[in-house]
């Protein structure tokens, strides 16, 4: 889906583009993965970069590949205010291909976060979260006997 709005395309500057800056982020980089994805990250005080390496042994049809490049650019697009500086750069593996769009970014998120450029999840439900032991109860009100 394209958007008409020039804000919220993905900016050139926001790229990973040079040859060398791949090498440097697959060089220095901190690596996790999972079946999907591959996430080398080089932390640093510049805003998030991506850089995306989707090869023709996930998919030898460009329509596949550039489905799971747009998959990624989006899902970072909308991230990038809450991620973490540095240069990032995705390697799809061959199960890539395959994956709906869901598991695709299911595994990114995923990705993101064990690296540690996503702040965890915000505790969701209707229950209060559990105190620590460490953490000082509020004061009780004193209890008054019913007259």
């Amino acid at each position: 889906m394209m958007t008409s709005d020039p804000r919220a395309r993905f900016p050139r500057s926001a790229r990973v583009r040079l040859r060398a800056e791949y090498t440097a982020v697959f060089e220095q980089g901190r690596r996790s993965g999972d079946s999907l994805l591959g996430l080398h990250w080089v932390p640093g005080p510049q805003p998030a970069r991506l850089g995306l390496a989707v090869s023709r042994k996930v998919d030898p049809r460009a329509v596949g590949r550039n489905r799971i490049k747009r998959i990624l650019r989006e899902a970072t697009r909308r991230m990038r205010p809450q991620l973490a500086g540095g240069d990032y750069v995705v390697v799809a593996r061959p199960a890539a291909g395959r994956a709906a769009r869901a598991q695709i970014l299911e595994a990114y998120l995923k990705l993101l976060r064990r690296a540690g450029a996503l702040p965890p999840p915000a505790a969701g439900g209707t229950m209060p979260a559990a105190l620590s032991p460490n953490t000082p109860r509020p004061p009780t009100p004193p209890s008054t006997p019913d007259s």
